[in-house]
């Protein structure tokens, strides 16, 4: 556990003086990506699991073959507590091996996150274990609120946050944290990809709607249906729904990785495909906040596939 008993690190802010020529503004990259578990995600879920921990819990269980899961497996291991992957048969092997690597036992169940949920839920019923959300917990949502608290002690306030959708779990977060620190009226921009539109179809139903599946690549995005507390955030705060393509996702990844030397899937590149590619909807901010979410699933030879898959030119 790091100093402070807390799981997680305050990441740094850093700053790309060529994007920021290009654009006209001051963008500030808030780095989740250097977490100890690739992503934001340890935040929430860690807090998560040491109140667990210290209500009496002594085994864990999660439905997440991504950075979730990841994270309650590092949690687990830092708290010395057995935890329990259920993941889809599309995990591939790679995640699996670094879920395995880190002490986490893993089930195969179902062909989507959705199916491999609904085999967690029992497990944990049945074996007295604590079930362990990817997005959707209250607990969750203030732990990831605290990079908010980190940005307003070091740099103060933007005009403009863009942050990506999922589950909706990190928008929760960041909002949550933004309301806190006096941001209420600062909009942000809700990044999807095409084909794991979730919120954004939700937008526009004016409810929450179930996708009929997930052809986005950015695999990371794929919850069918968003968390009802995202959803209700909308019509809260100043919020705006921008859908960009895989191959924007990608280009992302790529630009990210030249400029900073470090790799992040597309469901962050998204988000940051933004900034490079000088998207009307930062129009009228001097000061923008990218939160740089992360992500485990990636590598030299899985940007490199994304890259072939899409097209991708830099």
């Amino acid at each position: 556990m790091l100093d402070g008993g807390v799981l997680h690190i305050q990441t740094p802010i850093i700053r790309d003086a060529a994007v920021e020529a290009a654009l006209g503004k001051v963008v500030w990259l808030k780095m989740e990506c250097l977490q100890p578990t690739g992503s934001f995600k340890i935040r929430g879920i860690g807090l998560l699991c040491q109140e667990l921990k210290s209500a009496g819990c002594t085994r864990f269980v999660s439905s997440s073959g991504g950075n979730a899961g990841y994270a309650v497996a590092y949690a687990g291991r830092e708290l010395s507590l057995p935890v329990l992957v259920v993941v889809p048969s599309t995990t591939d092997d790679s995640t699996r091996r670094q879920l395995a690597l880190m002490g986490a036992e893993i089930k195969v169940a179902g062909n989507v996150w959705d199916e491999a949920d609904v085999e967690a839920r029992k497990l944990a019923a049945d074996g007295g274990a604590a079930y362990i959300p990817p997005f959707d917990h209250p607990t969750l949502w203030r732990g990831h609120s605290s990079l908010i608290d980190e940005v307003a002690g070091s740099h103060g306030k933007p005009d403009l946050v863009v942050v990506t959708v999922g589950g909706g779990g990190l928008l929760c977060g960041v909002l949550e944290g933004m309301h806190r620190n006096g941001w209420s009226e600062v909009p942000l921009i809700a990044v999807e990809t095409a084909g794991a539109e979730s919120l954004h179809a939700a937008m526009l139903a004016g409810k929450a709607v179930e996708l009929a599946e997930i052809t986005s690549l950015a695999k990371c995005l794929g919850a069918r249906r968003v968390a009802d507390a995202a959803l209700d955030w909308t019509g809260k705060h100043p919020v705006r729904s921008v859908v960009v393509s895989d191959d924007s996702a990608v280009r992302g990844c790529l630009e990210f990785a030249n400029r900073h030397r470090v790799l992040v899937e597309p469901a962050c590149g998204a988000g940051l495909s933004l900034i490079y590619e000088e998207a009307e909807c930062l129009a009228g901010a001097e000061r923008v906040l990218v939160v740089v979410c992360g992500g485990i699933g990636v590598d030299i030879d899985q940007l490199n596939g994304w890259i072939a898959q899409t097209g991708t030119r830099p």
